[in-house]
């Protein structure tokens, strides 16, 4: 699951031209469903949201105070193109949750997420509709989040997969080459000569 979190001075979702939920000072959160995410997503995502110090305390200092520390509001609205996976320059959204599995899912969080804070403050937008939403981003102060259970784009898994493949290559010739410079660097020794550090070689071989 990923999220745009927002701090916000105010927020609104428009259907329409009917207003369907606003919120003062508080967080806006966008947010989009994989076809991965499971309760576990939920709870991880909820959890941060929640408790992310994005405000300021009664002293001032910034940083220092959750949404819940302040009391303030949080708007959800469902955002499937988060999920979006570019094929050239056309958006792919198969990574998405289908609509008629996301819609319960959304819903889920969003109990989740008011049965852990207070009901009253958590508000969203309406699910697949062509919404209108309305930010007026505080600071401005934007997070990206995602959880991490969430799903990886194939192509960054291949990159990471080969960087990978690489190292392992890499550190299979280290020894290789590192005893090859060893032994290039070492100097030679001259049997019939002798050294004041070593003794005299020739001396040694003598019965």
């Amino acid at each position: 699951m990923k999220a745009i979190i927002q701090r916000v001075s105010k927020a609104s979702v428009t259907v329409g031209e009917e207003q369907v939920s606003a919120i003062g000072r508080g967080l806006c959160v966008l947010l989009g469903i994989s076809v991965e995410d499971t309760q576990k997503d939920i709870d991880y995502m909820v959890r941060k949201i929640l408790n992310m110090r994005l405000f300021e305390d009664e002293n001032g200092r910034a940083w220092s105070r959750s949404v819940m520390d302040r009391e303030l509001e949080v708007l959800c609205v469902s955002q499937f193109t988060l999920q979006c996976l570019l094929k050239g320059n056309k958006p792919d959204f198969h990574a998405a949750m289908p609509a008629e599995l996301a819609q319960p899912f959304y819903a889920s969080m969003l109990e989740h997420m008011r049965s852990t804070y207070r009901p009253e403050l958590i508000k969203d937008g309406q699910f697949g509709a062509y919404m209108q939403v309305h930010i007026q981003n505080d600071g401005p102060v934007t997070i990206e989040l995602e959880s991490p259970t969430g799903p990886m784009d194939p192509k960054q898994l291949s990159k990471q997969e080969k960087q990978q493949q690489r190292k392992e290559k890499m550190r299979a010739k280290v020894p290789s080459e590192s005893g090859r410079e060893k032994a290039a660097s070492r100097p030679k020794v001259d049997p019939s000569a002798s050294s004041g550090a070593e003794g005299d070689v020739s001396s040694e071989r003598e019965p």
